[in-house]
């Protein structure tokens, strides 16, 4: 591996490192995170693509944090871009994950623990909300676009539709809107 691959592979590990690294709550609260990092201060990719990259990865199975860090990595660099992404995402928690795992045990009946935990979880919902409302003001552009929304919403929260049939049927129904109204 030449030095300039050598560079860009340990850029990309690095900049998912630090993406897994310093977000708690999981896949939903590292998308905010990474997309400034990829799209915003590295300019890796735009934000089309990547708002056309987080419809892609909901409908694959699989953790949203590997599978967008996997994706950017192979749009940057291919198989070795997607590998050092991948690879960069997943280890910060996994050694975390090794210390949590002797402490767990005496650490979980703590109250001050708990509370700690209750803030956290607070923070990361107000992140999955900016992010919400960032991919709304970019994504909904036409009454379609609004009302597949709207549908999608009605499907999951009311009618506890699993959310692969309501992204399937937003492509259909994106589909044909743009069939019959182009």
């Amino acid at each position: 591996m030449n030095k300039e691959k050598l560079f860009e592979s340990f850029e990309i590990f690095i900049t998912f490192f630090r993406i897994g690294a310093f977000t708690l709550g999981g896949g939903y609260a590292m998308l905010p995170l990474m997309e400034k990092e990829v799209v915003e201060n590295k300019k890796w990719i735009d934000r089309q693509e990547i708002l056309d990259m987080f419809a892609i990865i909901q409908s694959v199975p699989g953790i949203i944090a590997v599978k967008s860090s996997v994706f950017i990595g192979f749009k940057k660099a291919g198989i070795r871009g997607a590998f050092f992404a991948g690879l960069g995402v997943i280890l910060p928690s996994f050694l975390v994950i090794l210390l949590i795992a002797h402490l767990l045990l005496s650490l979980r009946d703590n109250t001050y623990i708990q509370k700690v935990f209750a803030g956290v979880r607070a923070g990361v919902t107000a992140l999955i909300l900016v992010t919400a409302i960032r991919f709304a003001k970019s994504a909904l552009k036409g009454y379609i676009s609004i009302l597949i929304a709207i549908l999608s919403f009605i499907l999951i929260v009311f009618l506890n539709i699993h959310p692969i049939f309501t992204i399937l049927a937003g492509g259909i129904l994106g589909f044909i809107g743009y069939m019959k109204y182009r």
